[in-house]
């Protein structure tokens, strides 16, 4: 394994720059993964890895092994590379794969979270470990305003970036892909609405959900079979979308476990 003690060293800006510019993540097709989990579920879902580096004064009795190129690297180097300076003390540079609808291997009454425009990483990655563990067969981003290999989505995610298929496309692209295979659309929206739990999730559905600020724009609504919503009995007229999403994914659980 090739050690790298300097700060300098080209390899770790490189790094450094695709963490922090979605820009040079699709120029290079390349993405960043850290942490040994993270890592784990990359490689079973079939990315391949460009390159590794390990601090193993971080990373502790665990071990890795890899067939792409391993360098060892000092506490000080990993704190710059790594998004958060103290994960277990590997990072991947992982090449990035693309994921179409057409992609998406459905179950027979699938399960589906589709989210218009929402932006925080944080709230995407938490989605989808709400969405993985449901057993949703896909979650769907229409329209989105930051890359599916942000470090932000795939830490908050826990790995379930790699656990949960993830598709980027249009609202028009994903409600054809939907209308075609007759999966129910159900939107998320406090207008001309009715409490989720009283709305059957058993068939195919698509639960769709917008940002917070501005909810879901009318190509939705008009696209809808139904509309749904979450009783709110304080002052407030909204939950944090991704606890919103948590709550309704598990009511199709229910509703299919009964």
């Amino acid at each position: 394994m090739n050690s790298i003690t300097s700060l300098q060293n080209p390899k770790i800006k490189a790094v450094v720059a695709l963490q922090q510019k979605s820009a040079e993540r699709r120029k290079q097709g390349l993405f960043v993964v850290e942490g040994l989990r993270e890592v784990e579920h990359c490689l079973e879902a079939g990315y391949q890895l460009h390159s590794v580096y390990v601090c193993s004064s971080l990373l502790g009795s665990e071990t890795f092994s890899t067939e792409a190129n391993c360098y060892e690297v000092t506490p000080e180097v990993y704190e710059k590379m790594a998004y958060r300076g103290s994960t277990e003390g590997i990072v991947a540079v992982v090449k990035a794969k693309h994921i179409g609808l057409e992609d998406l291997q459905l179950s027979k009454h699938p399960l589906l979270m589709v989210l218009e425009s929402v932006e925080k990483p944080g709230n995407l990655g938490a989605i989808l470990r709400s969405a993985d563990a449901a057993k949703a067969d896909a979650v769907i981003i229409c329209d989105p305003l930051t890359d599916l290999y942000n470090p932000n989505l795939i830490r908050s995610s826990i790995g379930a970036i790699f656990t949960v298929p993830c598709v980027a496309c249009t609202s028009e692209a994903c409600i054809s892909f939907l209308k075609e295979r007759g999966i129910r659309i159900l939107t998320a929206q406090l207008q001309d609405s009715h409490f989720y739990y009283d709305t059957d999730m058993r068939r195919g559905t698509a639960i769709v959900m917008g940002t917070e600020s501005t909810g879901l724009t009318d190509v939705w609504r008009k696209a809808a079979d139904a509309h749904i919503r979450i009783p709110m009995l304080g002052k407030l007229d909204s939950l944090n979308v991704s606890v919103s999403a948590a709550i309704l994914l598990y009511e199709a659980v229910r509703q299919r476990q009964q």
